[in-house]
């Protein structure tokens, strides 16, 4: 049938009806054994028909069951298949098929048909009116359900002063539709500045007056002039740049606005002087691999380092399931768990859950793989456990892979990478919360370089490449800063490699002296620390090595990674200030 629709420029308002309904219903008697099964329900219903599917709320049901026929009175109805519905039983009925015991305005309506709540009785024209006067209508045939997912619609207004609230009208009879450009794609993120309405969709980021409306000379200015227009003209930045479906990655600082537009690879700032795309400050390459394969881009706005925060999390790997073979009471760091049945691949930094029948990770999180102990069976891991894992408990392991990586304005760089991995973040009052499975944390507090209760190791890697051209031997490691630091990787163009190198320890005998100075280890001078590099290089096929009686490796640039262990100083800042190397030129 027709819609009856009133003309634009009178007022209604709109109310919508759907084809499925819901009825839940008290059960008395037991359903009988046999094909179909007979129900009887204590309250009559006149929403209940054939081809419905049937819940059972108290126990669940095994596969689909659906109503067969309902007798004349409404009190006896019949389900297909066998089941159990014991007394008290409450049972759901959804989805309505045409049925003759089911009034037809509740069998007929299109899930996606849209109705009016008329002015006049029966809609006619100059009908009998209920408060609001002569109006006029319009019939239109198609009235199917619209999305318009790159316009904008407003409500009345809501003012709390003079108890106004109008949020809940939207007048067909005023123009309350602003559309951006469909070509552009949906609409993901709206931010108010000022007298500014910022609209991000997926391909172009614009901006709209508030309450305000721009009129054009011929020359091209622009002249702007109050209007009654809540809306005004949609106006798009330069670039051909969007937000694609990562509203998550919004962030927000003062004027600066930070997003990622995972379609192009990139991430953006948006600022006085338009759309920057700030990965280009030499981390392209690693957002162009990284935004292609993000299943969610999480963005956030430091307040404690003044960094924009953005974490790329990938879709989780495929989980191996195992059974637990004795009850882990404790919990923290090194938590030796032993399987009844053999690992296979999983890996340090595998997530452990409880893992239900189902076969959805929905169960509780026991915490993570540290490493894993190559026995044959049983098979045992170390992890680093947040809650116990009970005896014969089914398991199963997987990782999400992600990057948090840190932006810093100061800079205008990428400083570094964060090992937690957040589900939303953002800052209040100065201080950097995050949210992890659920969990509300709050940064920079406690223990440094401990993330939602596990405690991770500092790393800074560098490139020493003085004097590009030429072949060089790297004689020593030196590094000025804290105490505690360690090589635990030094790695030439050549693909020469040294041993790794200890973290300086005082001595306060000449026998421990001597022994440090013979030792791999960090000596200390002047309130710096040096060592000698010992090449630990594999031999190559008519090259001869001396072992440990070699100093040094030879290449045109060296890759020098340091390690602090924070669960040996959990409390104390350790700071890093230059690393550096004697080098000579090659003489071969």
């Amino acid at each position: 049938m027709a819609a009856t629709l009133e003309v634009n420029y009178f007022s209604t308002f709109w109310l919508k009806k759907i084809k499925s309904i819901t009825d839940i219903e008290t059960v008395t008697v037991a359903a009988n054994a046999g094909a179909t099964n007979i129900i009887n329900l204590q309250v009559a219903s006149d929403k209940i028909g054939a081809g419905q599917v049937v819940t059972n709320l108290t126990t669940a049901f095994t596969g689909t069951v659906t109503v067969v026929s309902v007798a004349a009175n409404n009190q006896d109805i019949t389900i297909s298949s066998a089941q159990t519905v014991a007394l008290n039983d409450q049972i759901k009925f959804i989805g309505v098929a045409p049925d003759a015991n089911i009034p037809q305005d509740y069998s007929a309506v299109n899930a996606d048909d849209w109705y009016i709540e008329e002015a006049r009785i029966r809609g006619g024209y100059n009908n009998t009116s209920v408060d609001f006067g002569v109006k006029a209508y319009i019939v239109e045939d198609t009235f199917k359900q619209q999305h318009r997912i790159s316009s904008l619609i407003y409500s009345g207004i809501f003012n709390s002063r003079t108890g106004i609230n109008n949020t809940n009208q939207f007048s067909v009879g005023q123009d309350i539709v602003r559309s951006a450009d469909p070509a552009n794609g949906s609409i993901q993120k709206l931010y108010a500045e000022d007298t500014n309405l910022i609209i991000f969709q997926e391909d172009k980021v614009s901006r709209a007056l508030i309450d305000k409306d721009a009129i054009y000379s011929a020359e091209g200015n622009a002249s702007i002039t109050s209007s009654l227009q809540v809306i005004g003209q949609i106006v798009a930045y330069a670039g051909e740049y969007g937000i694609s479906t990562n509203p998550e990655s919004f962030a927000v600082y003062g004027y600066r606005k930070y997003f990622t537009d995972k379609k192009r690879g990139c991430v953006l700032r948006l600022s006085a002087d338009g759309i920057t795309e700030i990965s280009s400050y030499g981390m392209h390459d690693f957002f162009r691999d990284e935004l292609a394969n993000a299943a969610r881009v999480v963005g956030g706005w430091n307040s404690h380092s003044k960094n924009y925060v953005v974490s790329t999390q990938q879709e989780r790997n495929t989980g191996n399931i195992a059974q637990n073979g004795q009850n882990i009471a404790n919990t923290g760091s090194n938590v030796t768990v032993t399987l009844n049945a053999t690992i296979g691949d999983i890996a340090a930094g595998d997530n452990i859950y409880k893992y239900t029948t189902s076969g959805q990770i929905t169960g509780e999180f026991y915490g993570t793989i540290v490493s894993v102990i190559q026995t044959s069976n049983p098979a045992s891991f170390v992890a680093n456990l947040t809650n116990p894992i009970p005896a014969l408990q089914t398991i199963i392991c997987w990782t999400e892979p992600f990057s948090t990586v840190t932006f810093d304005e100061g800079v205008l760089g990428w400083t570094s990478f964060s090992s937690y991995k957040p589900n939303y973040s953002f800052s209040l009052s100065n201080v950097f919360y995050t949210f992890n499975t659920g969990k509300l944390y709050q940064h920079y507090l406690g223990n440094y370089a401990q993330f939602y209760g596990f405690n991770y190791d500092s790393d800074v890697t560098i490139i020493l490449n003085s004097n590009p051209s030429v072949v060089k031997n790297f004689k020593t490691i030196n590094y000025e800063g804290a105490l505690g630091w360690e090589l635990e990787s030094m790695v030439a163009s050549s693909n020469d490699k040294t041993l790794p190198i200890g973290k300086y320890v005082f001595q306060d005998n000449l026998a421990s002296l001597e022994t440090q100075i013979w030792s791999n280890t960090f000596k200390k001078k002047e309130d710096k620390y040096f060592a000698n590099l010992i090449n630990n290089s594999p031999a190559v096929s008519g090259e001869i090595l001396y072992g440990a009686d070699m100093s040094g490796i030879k290449g045109f640039y060296s890759t020098v990674k340091m390690k602090l262990n924070n669960s040996i100083y959990p409390t104390t800042k350790k700071e890093l200030f230059s690393v550096s190397s004697d080098v000579v030129e090659s003489s071969y």
